[in-house]
């Protein structure tokens, strides 16, 4: 154990390490950017439409260049879900530590972002399926496990109580507790609270529908009412005043998406 913490604290202060952090950001930033300009693209009647992050991925695959852009954001992935499973296992990074809280969220969101990275390894080999409708067969599948409508109850427990906490983050501008601050002029430090505070209240709404509707799965015992981050969005749009309500939450994802860039410069590795 002692050898294996001596390896991680090596290679945080490593120049790799930063460098495959900080492509992390971006690999978010295009990921959520995507996702917020086909939304808001769908909310204004020029084409667009709902999509996911696996989505994202297989539209970045579809440009020119695709592969080799697609490449650079697993990459990306890979180094951000690394970074935050590294900080979860040693509590530290080579700028700042890390609280118990920060290390369970580090290890969670290291999770969801190593199986984005391995979503785009298998579009790259041509096996990445459709993800339309993984939510729902996903949700069925734990249905069928030993105390499955209580996992699936509490994860989307867990899923709201991480939507209060980006609109908590957003909202006192928590976030700037994780960036170097010193290194920020006056208008640059403007304008990165205006996007953090924008893009984590979007993302508490998105997060906050998709644990929602993981519990009426559970209450209902139904898996086809769970939805992932594209079905948050078609329940956005389905409501009165949809549109422009899709507008407004697609405009906060493509916030967060420049705050994630800001975050690539200024985050505290």
């Amino acid at each position: 154990m002692g050898s294996a913490g001596a390896a991680g604290d090596s290679f945080v202060q490593s120049h790799a390490f930063e460098w495959l952090s900080r492509a992390g950001f971006v690999a978010r930033a295009l990921i959520y950017g995507i996702i917020g300009i086909l939304a808001f693209k769908l909310a204004v009647g020029h084409g667009g439409k709902l999509t996911n992050q696996q989505g994202a991925l297989h539209t970045v695959a579809q440009q020119p260049f695709g592969k080799l852009l697609l490449t650079l954001v697993a990459i990306g992935l890979g180094g951000y879900s690394l970074w935050r499973l590294v900080r979860a296992g040693i509590g530290h990074g080579r700028e700042g530590s890390d609280t118990a809280f920060d290390r369970i969220a580090g290890l969670a969101s290291g999770i969801a972002y190593g199986t984005l990275c391995v979503l785009a390894i298998e579009i790259l080999l041509g096996s990445g399926g459709g993800g339309a409708g993984n939510t729902k067969k996903t949700t069925a599948g734990v249905f069928g496990w030993p105390a499955g409508v209580w996992i699936v109850g509490i994860a989307g427990g867990v899923m709201i109580g991480v939507a209060l906490y980006q609109g908590y983050r957003g909202i006192t501008k928590k976030f700037f507790e994780d960036s170097k601050v010193e290194e920020m002029g006056p208008r640059m430090k403007e304008w990165i609270g205006r996007l953090g505070l924008i893009g984590h209240l979007a993302r508490m709404v998105v997060f906050g529908l998709v644990g929602i509707f993981l519990i009426k799965a559970a209450v209902d015992y139904n898996a086809r009412a769970a939805v992932g981050l594209d079905g948050a969005l078609a329940k956005i749009v389905h409501r009165s005043y949809g549109p422009f309500a899709l507008g407004v939450v697609a405009v906060g994802l493509i916030a967060f998406a420049l705050y994630s860039l800001s975050d690539a410069r200024y985050r505290k590795i």
